[in-house]
This record gives C-alpha cells, sequence and structure tokens, in this order.
C-alpha cells in the first residue's frame, strides 16, 4: 500500500516537473519571437530615419518628381503605423516598389548620381535593406520553433490550455510579385 501511494506521488511529481517545462520552453520561444519582431522593428526604425534625408537629396536635383517622393513618404508613414505583421509586411513590399522608382529616378541624373550624400545614404540604405533581410529570416525561424513546439504533443496540450498566452504567431511573407520569380535571361 505504501509503494502504490509512492509510486503515484512520483509520478504525480514528474507530471509537473513535465509540466513545468513545456509551459518554459514555450515562454522561452513565444518570448524569442517576441525579440525578433523587435530586432526588425529597430531594423525597420533605422530604414525610415534614412527614407526622408534620401528623398530631400534627390530632390535637389530632380524637383519635378513630385509624385514618385509622395509615393515614397506615403509608402514609410504606411510601414510606421502598420499595426500587424501582414500590415508591415504589405508595407514593406510597397516600400520597396517606391525606393525602386526613386533611385530609377536617380539614375536619370549623373551629377546626383556622384553626389557624396546619395551615394552614403544609398549605401547605408543598402546595408539597412540587409540587416532587415536578416531580421526577416531570423523572425520567421523562430515562428516556426515556437509553431512546431506548440503543436507537438504533449506541449500542444499545454498550448491549448493557456490558448491565449501561446497563441499562433503569423510569418512576415513577402507578397507574390516579381522579386520572387525567377529572372528570366535571354542571349
Amino acid at each position: 500500500m505504501v509503494w502504490v501511494l509512492i509510486i503515484i506521488g512520483v509520478v504525480v511529481f514528474l507530471l509537473i516537473v513535465g509540466f513545468i517545462a513545456i509551459y518554459n520552453r514555450l515562454v522561452r520561444d513565444r518570448n524569442r519571437v517576441d525579440n525578433a519582431w523587435h530586432q526588425i522593428d529597430v531594423q525597420l526604425k533605422r530604414r525610415y530615419d534614412l527614407i526622408p534625408n534620401l528623398v530631400e537629396t534627390v530632390k535637389g536635383y530632380a524637383t519635378h518628381e513630385r509624385e514618385v517622393f509622395e509615393r515614397v513618404t506615403q509608402a514609410r508613414n504606411m510601414g510606421i503605423n502598420a499595426q500587424t505583421v501582414g500590415e508591415q509586411a504589405q508595407a514593406e513590399n510597397i516600400i520597396s516598389g517606391a525606393l525602386k522608382s526613386l533611385f530609377a529616378v536617380a539614375e536619370a541624373y549623373p551629377d546626383l548620381k556622384a553626389n557624396q550624400n546619395f551615394l552614403m545614404l544609398q549605401e547605408e540604405l543598402s546595408g539597412t535593406e540587409s540587416k532587415i533581410a536578416f531580421a526577416r529570416q531570423f523572425y520567421n525561424d523562430s515562428v516556426m520553433s515556437y509553431d512546431n513546439a506548440r503543436q507537438k504533443f504533449p506541449a500542444n496540450i499545454v498550448a491549448g490550455m493557456f490558448s491565449a498566452k501561446f497563441g499562433e504567431r503569423e510569418y512576415f511573407e513577402v507578397e507574390i510579385t516579381a522579386e520572387r520569380e525567377a529572372p528570366k535571361v535571354e542571349f
């Protein structure tokens, strides 16, 4: 009789320890996803700070390209005001397109392309774009790891019990555009 109580006590103890370990892993993975999102935010803030300087530099040379400047500014504001991962991804796609238009305008002005300030801003923006791409990759990897952790047995039971704390997270996805299509090379 005593052995039965000891065995039941050990089993209950092991279940509690297992529950705590699973809960703590879910918390760690959820926090890793949040941290990864904040890293994207930091790089996007840096990008948003560079865009007005870039626009002003180009404006000095190409004053009649008002529509391009307005599109870049609107896209930047849309990105700043995005509330969800999906809204942010959509805004980033629009910003990328607007910046391509801005750089296309710059191509028409040889003096601008040689301007040190423009070249510095362009290089800084290029470096920031690389950091954003890395941060997006890390975020999506973190979301995948978190989703795997919460969907596996027995963690799915713990995640289900605390679904408000361990809900599904959204991937940061690029819209299907020419960026996703393989380039066509013709000779």
